[in-house]
């Protein structure tokens, strides 16, 4: 069985835009994060970005996990090994 799951942007049937309201934009950026990882999408981005861009947007998506997110949180919700 999977341990990853992309079950909301399959069946997600609202409104996708941002900044009409917190509920809206939140839906939309899980919306955006599931579509913007899947596999044949993010390949092609991550060959075409720079080093800089590599490194930048590995910094600031660790540093949100470590902001929000408690040890346990992190290896049960991220890391998925426990």
């Amino acid at each position: 069985m999977a341990k990853h799951s992309h079950k909301f942007v399959e069946t997600f049937k609202g409104f996708v835009g941002f900044g009409l309201d917190r509920p809206t934009d939140e839906n939309a950026l899980i919306f955006y994060l599931q579509k913007f990882s899947d596999d044949e999408l993010v390949r092609t981005l991550v060959q075409r970005m720079s080093n800089e861009e590599l490194l930048a947007l590995f910094d600031h998506l660790g540093g949100l996990l470590k902001r929000h997110l408690a040890e346990d949180e992190y290896h049960r919700l991220f890391l998925k090994d426990g």
